[in-house]
């Protein structure tokens, strides 16, 4: 374990001058504390944070009850990564070791890593989000009450060499404010509707594959900021916008022979990632609030869309749930393709392992294969996903094994959470609903 002055000497060696040290909330939000290293050092020799990331909404508004007040943390200094918008500087997570400890992302997704240790298994994950921007900055959006949407790239096509060619500077900016973040990146590409990216970052362990995916989204919304635009993730943002994802990508080898189990001679898929899926095809009805929290989040599951409304996989489709991609060789993965954009990739992962980790375990039998079925097919026997946040949360609350696998106090107040949510919104009237029908 890496001591205070160690990591001082650490920092000094790198040059180093500022740290943002913080958490990630239920909403991958990175809440920090800026410290110059001299600071910082002193700081962290009885580090404390506000206990209250756990118990507000979205908006910041606190539900429940208290003591509010500074808890105590740690650091993860195997986070240390560079700060993209400031010279000298870097960022580092903590993680609360009190009371509020289990009820967070990151301890959620530690226990899953641990139990896939004691299976004797190492995880590789990677997440590949897509992005719309917009030519709207903090002002205009908020100065046309969010009505004005204009547009980037209004003629971009999926995939487009042109788009590639057109917007090459914003794309090579792009991409280093993502690596400068200390983001493990494989690439970046136009993707389907206006001013939508796509960037598919590269596999890692799993804390490191959930933290690059939350600092990614920082650095994007970042970057977009700098560039007088507004960067969205909201998984669905309605009229002539695709619903965008937020897939994660995973892999399991044997510990002792670094062997990928999912991997088979003859190229498909074997029955350790059968199992996997029967396992997740089992226990994301029940717990599908931790990969879609936000009420948006079940708007890119409307009829018509790309995005599956079952837990359903086949080899390489992309209209299924789980994606299968078997291979003879170390490549072989499993593709979840359910969460949106908005998701937190801590919880994402965590219901990706714990569903697929009990599958092993039980050796479940997973549904049978719909490579051709469409997004909207609900297979035979199949359960459907929750139609809103509030039956996500409902589902999750009266779940035994979220529960077991996630910790009684975590899921409890979880789903409340999402309750809390879905209620801060259920009066909310939208301009379509006037236009529809305030005349009659």
């Amino acid at each position: 374990m890496t001591t205070i002055d160690q990591l001082g000497a650490q920092l000094e060696r790198d040059g180093i001058d500022i740290l943002h040290v913080g958490l990630f909330d239920y909403a991958s939000v990175f809440r920090e504390r800026r410290l110059k290293r001299e600071q910082f050092l002193a700081w962290a020799r009885d580090p404390r944070f506000s206990n209250t990331l756990p118990h507000w909404d979205s908006a910041d508004s606190l539900f429940g009850g208290g003591p509010f007040l500074t808890e105590t943390l740690t650091l993860d200094a195997d986070s240390l990564r560079p700060y993209a918008f400031e010279p000298k500087a870097a960022a580092i997570v903590a993680d609360y070791a009190g009371p509020n400890r289990d009820l967070m992302p990151r301890a959620v997704l530690a226990r899953q890593i641990e139990r896939a240790e004691s299976l004797g298994l190492e995880v590789r994950a990677a997440f590949e989000f897509e992005v719309i921007f917009l030519k709207e900055n903090a002002a205009s959006l908020r100065d046309s009450g969010f009505s004005a949407m204009h547009t980037f790239m209004p003629e971009n096509k999926c995939w487009s060499g042109q788009t590639a060619a057109d917007q090459a500077e914003f794309v090579a900016g792009l991409e280093k404010a993502i690596v400068d973040h200390g983001v493990s990146l494989f690439a970046v590409a136009g993707e389907l509707g206006p001013g939508c990216f796509e960037a598919t970052l590269a596999a890692e362990t799993p804390m490191k594959a959930a933290d690059d995916a939350a600092f990614f989204r920082q650095a994007a919304r970042a970057y977009a900021r700098r560039q007088d635009m507004t960067a969205s993730f909201m998984a669905h943002m309605g009229g002539a916008f695709p619903g965008i994802g937020g897939h994660v990508t995973l892999s399991l080898r044997d510990k002792k022979t670094g062997r990928n189990i999912f991997a088979d001679p003859s190229a498909t898929t074997n029955q350790a990632a059968k199992h996997f899926i029967g396992g997740m095809a089992k226990l994301v009805p029940e717990a599908f609030a931790l990969c879609a929290h936000t009420v948006n989040a079940y708007r890119r599951f409307a009829p018509g869309s790309w995005a599956p409304k079952s837990v359903s996989w086949a080899e390489y489709t992309f209209t299924t749930a789980v994606r299968s991609v078997p291979s003879a060789e170390d490549n072989a993965r499993l593709e979840f393709r359910l969460p949106g954009a908005d998701c937190n990739p801590h919880l994402t992962l965590a219901l990706m392992l714990a569903g697929g980790l009990e599958g092993i375990e039980q050796q479940i039998a997973p549904p049978e294969a719909t490579p051709f079925g469409g997004p909207d097919d609900i297979p035979p026997g199949a359960t459907r996903l929750p139609r809103d946040l509030k039956d996500a949360a409902e589902r999750l609350r009266a779940s035994e094994s979220a529960a077991r696998h996630f910790g009684e106090a975590f899921t409890t107040h979880f789903a409340k959470a999402c309750e809390i949510e879905h209620a801060a919104l259920a009066r909310a009237v939208s301009a379509f609903e006037l236009a529809r029908y305030l005349e009659g």
